[in-house]
Formats: structure tokens, C-alpha cells, sequence
């Protein structure tokens, strides 16, 4: 029996959303003092912490010596964006689609960039595609982590070391909480907002040797915004990837992303960051392997996300709910933990079904997880309660 009397622990940091995330444990405005405001980003000083915000980055994600990463205007969404319309169309294209920003990236590839051999493979929220049909003589666009459903890939052994065509992966909430493979990843994007709990607008762009080979010897038929263009005189420009940004940034966001790099530094560096989202991931999985009205989103644990976890409700009288009843339900839950306070921004995508989305990555603490499952515990209790008197 969940019990209605509200917990005594309360999540000291209550913000569980799935971007923008959480800010790292002890962030206080007093550490954006150091910005270069009202300065322009291609003076001496502030484009100096431009290319240290870009070594810090390529250090931390592990980056070997031959890729190249930028900072892009437009969050995740913008990086890859730039990425598909400046590569795609040299041979076929095999889009990965499981959630809603694979199927995202499937719309620019068949409706806006009218790529004519292009082939979608799909899965319903909480699977994966087969990925034995995926064929890499094409170039394939994948999201490494699905921020809508809390599917994620099996790490990269399913990518062949031969392809023949460019590996393009939106890794925004997988970045620093999940292994990559560099070696089987040719384009990978990631937000600030989500990675490391920065702040919106930015995202980060890695190329490796095979992407500037295509961008150095494709031109693609169709106009590309200045905002997308990563070529000058037919060559990658080398500017972008040390600092120099296709657009003015806000010095102010490069700051506190800054921040967000030196506090990963201290802690231990990037197996430190993954294995914080692991231990948040666990702590969450473990109360729902003891909580009946609750279930995992994603059907297989091996490719459940450690970041974005999806959860739906499968009480049955709210299972046996229709759709919109589902989502009034979640919708008044949700409500309820934000009037007290204790955690923010938690229903699911609006575009998957009806679920609570709880974001376990690197700078959210273990003890607000396991804090946070009390509050869930009363809120289903409580609007269980209302429905029953409404049946």
C-alpha cells in the first residue's frame, strides 16, 4: 500500500528535467564573475577562453588527436543540423528513428533535404530498430541515446570499423554519461544544456577524419545558411574548430559552461561523470523493481538510458485509462510534486505516450533520486485517490 502521508525527505536540488538539466552540485551565479562581458568574442582574452572551453571539451570527452570539435550556434539541434545538411546526399541514408528526435532528423532528410534514397527504420517508443538490417555501404543518423523514450544504442559494436558511409550521431544526452566508441562515430553533437547542465543555445559539434574527407570533397546541391557553413575555399575552416564561432556566443554561457568543465576536472574526469548517471539510474531502477505501479518505458535493460529514463504508469485502473486520461493523470501528478517543491519538469515528451521522464545524469545527486521516489510514491497515491472518487 503507497501511503498518502507526505514524505519527511525532500530532494535538496529538485530539478529533474531532461533540458535544460541541472547544474552541478555547488553552482552559485558568484562563479560567473570571470565572463567577458560586453567584450567582443574575437578579442584576445575572451577568444582565448573560447579555445580553452574547446581543448577542456575535447579532453574530457576523450576525443582522439585526429577529430575536430566546434561550438555551434542553436543548441544540439543547430550542430546537427549543420551536420546533416553539409554531408548528407553524397550516397543513401539510413535514418534511425525510435523517439522523437530520431524522427526529427528523419523529416530534414526526406522533407527538407528531398534526399530521394533514403530509408527510415523504426521502432515504437521503449524499443530499438533492427539494427542487423541497418546498412552501412549508406551513411546512417542515429540519436546514441533517445532523450523521448530511454532507449539507448548498445555502445558501438553493432557499427562495422569498414563502413563505407559516414556515422552521424546525436549524442546530446548520452555525452559524458554514456561510453562512445570514437572509432565507430564519424559526427557527434551534444548541448551544453543537457551534458554538463549548461545553459541553452550552444551546442558542440565532433568531426572525425571520414567527415572532413566528405566535407572536403561533397559540395552538397542545396544552399547552406552561413550558420551551417563549415567549409572556405572547398576546406574545412580550421577557425571554427579552434574557437573562432561561425556567430557571436554569449561569454556569459561559455563561462558557466567553463565552470561545469573545471568541477568535471576535479571529480575525476568522464569515468567519474558516467559513473554518477549509473548510480542515479540504479537508484531510480531500483525502486521501481520494488514499486508495482510503476514500469520502465524502454522493454530491454541492457539498452535502458542512464540519463533520460522513461517511466509509465502501469497501475491498471490508470493503464486501462485512454490516452488523454493517461496524460490528465500524469499531468495532475506532476502538478502535485511541483507545488511542493520537490521536483520540476517531469512528465514525459509530449510527443511519447503518456510517462514521467526523469533525468539521472552526471549532475544530479544519488541521495535526490532516492529522495525523489518517496514524492513519487505520495503524488500516485494522492491522484489515485482523486481519480477514485471521480470513477
Amino acid at each position: 500500500m503507497v501511503s498518502t502521508v507526505k514524505p519527511a525527505r525532500r530532494p535538496v536540488v529538485p530539478y529533474f528535467s531532461s533540458g535544460p538539466c541541472a547544474k552541478r552540485p555547488g553552482w552559485s551565479p558568484k562563479n560567473l564573475e570571470g565572463a567577458y562581458l560586453a567584450r567582443s568574442h574575437r578579442a584576445e582574452a575572451p577568444l582565448a577562453h573560447l579555445k580553452l572551453l574547446v581543448e577542456k571539451s575535447k579532453t574530457l570527452l576523450g576525443l582522439p588527436p585526429d577529430y575536430l570539435l566546434a561550438l555551434m550556434p542553436g543548441s544540439d539541434t543547430g550542430a546537427f543540423e549543420a551536420a546533416l545538411w553539409s554531408m548528407l546526399g553524397a550516397r543513401g541514408v539510413d535514418v534511425l528513428a525510435w523517439e522523437n528526435f530520431g524522427k526529427t532528423w528523419a523529416v530534414d532528410v526526406i522533407k527538407q533535404l528531398e534526399i530521394k534514397d533514403a530509408r527510415v527504420l523504426e521502432a515504437p517508443y521503449g524499443e530499438l530498430p533492427d539494427l542487423a538490417a541497418v546498412d552501412f555501404s549508406r551513411d546512417v543518423v542515429f540519436t546514441w541515446n533517445g532523450t523521448t523514450s530511454g532507449v539507448r544504442v548498445p555502445g558501438g559494436a553493432w557499427i562495422p570499423a569498414d563502413r563505407q558511409g559516414l556515422t552521424l550521431v546525436d549524442g546530446t544526452s548520452a555525452t559524458f554519461a554514456q561510453e562512445i566508441d570514437w572509432s565507430k562515430v564519424d559526427v557527434l553533437t551534444y548541448s551544453w544544456q543537457k551534458a554538463l547542465g549548461g545553459e541553452a543555445q550552444h551546442g558542440m559539434l565532433a568531426l572525425g577524419p571520414r567527415a572532413v574527407e566528405r566535407l572536403e570533397t561533397y559540395t552538397p546541391p542545396w544552399p547552406l545558411p552561413k550558420v551551417f557553413r563549415l567549409t572556405k575555399n572547398g576546406k574545412v575552416d580550421r577557425a571554427i574548430f579552434a574557437g573562432e564561432t561561425i556567430n557571436t556566443p554569449s561569454m556569459l554561457c561559455v563561462e558557466d559552461h567553463l565552470d561545469a568543465l573545471d568541477w568535471a576536472e576535479r571529480i575525476g574526469g568522464r569515468k567519474v561523470l558516467m559513473a554518477r548517471a549509473d548510480a542515479n539510474a540504479a537508484a531510480l531502477s531500483r525502486w521501481v523493481a520494488r514499486t508495482p505501479w510503476i514500469e520502465h518505458l524502454a522493454c530491454d535493460p541492457q539498452t535502458r538510458s542512464n540519463t533520460s529514463v522513461c517511466l509509465k504508469i502501469a497501475d491498471p485502473a490508470v493503464a486501462r485509462l485512454d490516452k488523454n486520461g493517461q496524460a490528465a493523470f500524469v499531468k495532475r501528478l506532476t502538478a502535485k510534486l511541483e507545488s511542493e517543491r520537490v521536483a520540476y519538469d517531469i512528465a514525459g515528451h509530449r510527443e511519447a505516450p503518456p510517462s514521467l521522464r526523469i533525468w539521472c545524469g552526471t549532475t544530479v545527486e544519488t541521495s535526490d533520486i532516492e529522495a525523489l521516489c518517496l514524492w513519487l510514491d505520495w503524488a500516485f497515491a494522492e491522484t489515485k485517490g482523486e481519480l477514485a472518487k471521480t470513477a
